[in-house]
């Protein structure tokens, strides 16, 4: 990063991205509110109050009045329900005009603001149009307002996707047999709200899906008496071939079959909408649009994560185990004797420096400990100086403070040794580390080996949680990329790189936030080939506060994706270079940065599932992916020799630890987006590493 140049973060995106989550969750919900699906009543009070008339055949009520009109004798008033549906609306008009009857469609709000080119249809086609309320609501159980709210919705939809009104109105769940009290009260209320009620007594029962035999023999009138007959052009195609037949039998047999309006002699059905009403109409009708486009695309998203997610589970949990038998297999041909340079860059470590050096000085290889202190302003370059002032293989390089990507090459400059290890100022080294990494460079084509990173500080839930996801994601993944032959990173906690490449490669670059990957990604394009060694085990303190981790992840995530950005060009080149480039960057771009970023709305989207129709399914669904985490954490775990006993948190690391990586990605690909540059984002380091036993 250009040192004159003073970093800025993005703020305003958060307030951004908090209102596009709003917004995402206000659509969700309307949409689970319109596909609510209510459940057919019966007779559950008092017909004191309700006029025979009323309960004695279909009829055209206007509560206002009120009035009862019976169905004329031989006259079916047809109606349909629940839609329109753009699979099977089509199919029942195309059947009413090849025997040229007309009928009265009761459209749910939600449906018609979903599907407003059908309400065209059928109004262009000669129908009519009614109110069957917006969610299909039991009005008996509702008070005015939500009345109002549900016939003046729909009204709205109609109004946006047709320009017209409707004064017919047809309430779900109700048959002339099934009036009592409360629903006649109900008929009262949608009165007030200038509709006449249309009660169908036929129930064709098409919606329990019989067959079409026993729609015909429930849609037939048993006598002279008229009807209003109760069908559904959502039902499916029982509807259709019933329909078929039923319509030439009755005009074939002297029945009249119409609209409620043309049998029931109304002179006007349907009126054009005021301005005002189709300009907020069209607006509804697009919010509902929006809103079920925004639904079906994030569940087809929540299904697509779910399958890359198990498809990257199965992905690790095959190759991951064939790794672990080559490594526990392959020896080195001869042993490395001469004596490695170890790279200690160092600003503000007082804390953990000293163990550090230790650590590192205890090693079963010969050694020689370089510490560049980047212009730490506390006590890490006076506790080196007085504690391994007459070490002779300890030796304090002062520089002033320029990044550590400068303090390492500081350090390369000054190391005697072709092969160099470079460790971070808070890292303890098990004693076997070092020479476990340079016996792979025994091998001329590797050109740096990645060590086993371990979390020692792990006692608190953070630290745990942390722990668990340094073995399962970090140390898995470095199996599976050493086996695809493209690592994109050797961590600066412990890592194993041969000098002449690293300078070959125009040492460590300043370019980028994530020095090491960047580093990594140079070296094979380059040509040369990485290592993972799984028995060189170091332990870093990990961030104790969500502060500090937020700190490191966002700093980490944020150089990784430029240092994908810097090395984009590997895709078009040979060699170790190009597996990165068409294997290596996919694979971390997908699994590492996509799947996060979509993560958060993908889980928004299955908690509004778990209220719609196809709860059942998405729960287990879920679940079930959940439940697929403990499987590699399992095997992870026993790779690495770890006790089984800390994946009890792993349920809620799923719940918790992970929405806060998912933010610190989304974070990340807004700032690198905006084209933001951040700074280094030291951590506080407590001096809190215990390692931990396995």
């Amino acid at each position: 990063m250009p040192r004159n140049r003073k970093p800025r973060t993005p703020r305003s995106h958060w307030l951004l991205l908090g209102l596009a989550l709003l917004a995402i969750c206000g659509l969700l919900g309307l949409d689970v509110l319109l596909s609510r699906v209510g459940t057919d009543g019966t007779p559950s009070g008092t017909r004191q109050f309700v006029p025979a008339t009323a309960f004695d055949g279909g009829s055209v009520i206007d509560p206002r009045e009120p009035t009862v009109r019976p169905v004329p004798p031989r006259t079916v008033a047809l109606t349909f329900a629940e839609g329109p549906d753009p699979r099977w609306t089509p199919q029942v008009l195309d059947v009413l005009a090849r025997h040229r009857v007309h009928a009265t469609f009761f459209v749910t709000g939600a449906q018609a603001a979903r599907n407003p080119g059908l309400i065209r249809e059928i109004v262009a086609a000669g129908h009519e149009i009614g109110n069957r309320t917006l969610t299909r609501t039991d009005l008996r159980e509702v008070g005015a307002r939500r009345v109002q709210l549900e016939l003046k919705s729909t009204d709205l939809a109609l109004a946006g996707a047709a320009g017209i009104t409707t004064t017919l109105a047809q309430p779900a769940h109700l048959t002339t047999g099934s009036l009592d009290q409360a629903a006649w009260n109900s008929l009262l209320r949608i009165g007030n709200h200038g509709h006449q009620v249309v009660v169908p007594d036929k129930d064709s029962q098409d919606w329990r899906a019989p067959g079409p035999e026993a729609v015909l023999a429930a849609s037939t009138p048993r006598d002279d008496r008229g009807a209003v007959l109760l069908m559904h052009d959502t039902a499916g195609p029982d509807t259709v071939a019933a329909l078929d037949r039923l319509l030439p039998q009755l005009t074939g047999s002297g029945w009249r079959v119409d609209s409620v309006g043309a049998a029931f002699g109304l002179r006007t059905t349907t009126v054009p909408a005021g301005l005002l009403d189709r300009v907020a109409g069209s607006l509804f009708v697009g919010v509902v649009v929006l809103s079920a486009w925004l639904a079906d695309a994030l569940r087809a998203l929540l299904w697509a994560a779910a399958a890359l997610g198990v498809l990257r589970m199965v992905f690790v949990l095959v190759l991951a185990p064939i790794q672990r038998r080559r490594s526990r297999r392959w020896s080195p041909p001869w042993q490395i004797s001469q004596r490695v340079g170890v790279i200690v860059p160092a600003y503000n470590e007082q804390a953990g420096i000293a163990a550090t050096v230790r650590t590192i000085l205890a090693s079963d290889h010969p050694v020689e400990v370089i510490v560049v202190d980047d212009g730490s302003t506390d006590r890490t370059a006076a506790i080196v100086e007085r504690q391994f002032r007459r070490h002779q293989h300890v030796r304090l390089i002062r520089q002033r403070n320029a990044g550590k990507a400068a303090a390492l090459n500081t350090g390369l400059a000054a190391a005697r040794s072709e092969l160099v290890v470079v460790v971070d100022g808070d890292t303890i080294l098990e004693p076997d580390a070092v020479s476990r990494l340079v016996d792979h460079f025994t091998d001329a084509s590797i050109g740096a080996v990645s060590g086993n990173v371990k979390v020692g500080n792990r006692r608190t839930m953070l630290g745990r949680w942390q722990h668990i996801e340094y073995v399962i994601g970090f140390n898995l993944d470095r199996r599976v990329y050493e086996m695809l032959g493209c690592t994109p990173t050797i961590p600066g906690a412990l890592g194993a790189f041969r000098r002449s490449a690293v300078l070959a490669a125009g040492g460590v670059s300043d370019d980028t936030l994530a020095e090491d990957t960047d580093l990594t990604m140079a070296l094979e394009r380059h040509g040369w080939r990485m290592a993972y060694e799984e028995n060189a085990i170091s332990w870093t303190e990990a961030p104790a506060t969500t502060g500090q981790l937020w700190k490191q992840r966002y700093r980490w995530c944020y150089g990784t994706l430029q240092a994908a950005w810097k090395h984009r060009r590997s895709v078009l080149e040979r060699g170790p270079g190009g597996r990165l480039g068409r294997i290596g960057l996919p694979y971390l771009l997908v699994f590492q940065v996509l799947l996060q970023v979509i993560a958060p709305v993908v889980d928004v989207a299955a908690f509004f599932a778990l209220f719609s129709a196809e709860a059942r399914t998405f729960a287990l669904t879920w679940l079930a992916f959940l439940a697929m985490q403990l499987l590699p954490g399992i095997i992870a775990f026993r790779m690495d020799g770890e006790r089984l006993r800390p994946l009890w948190a792993l349920p809620l690391q799923q719940v918790v630890y992970r929405q806060l990586m998912y933010l610190v990605v989304v974070q990340s690909v807004i700032t690198a987006l905006a084209g933001a540059r951040l700074p280094w984002q030291k951590l506080d380091r407590r001096g809190q590493l215990t390692p931990a036993r396995r």
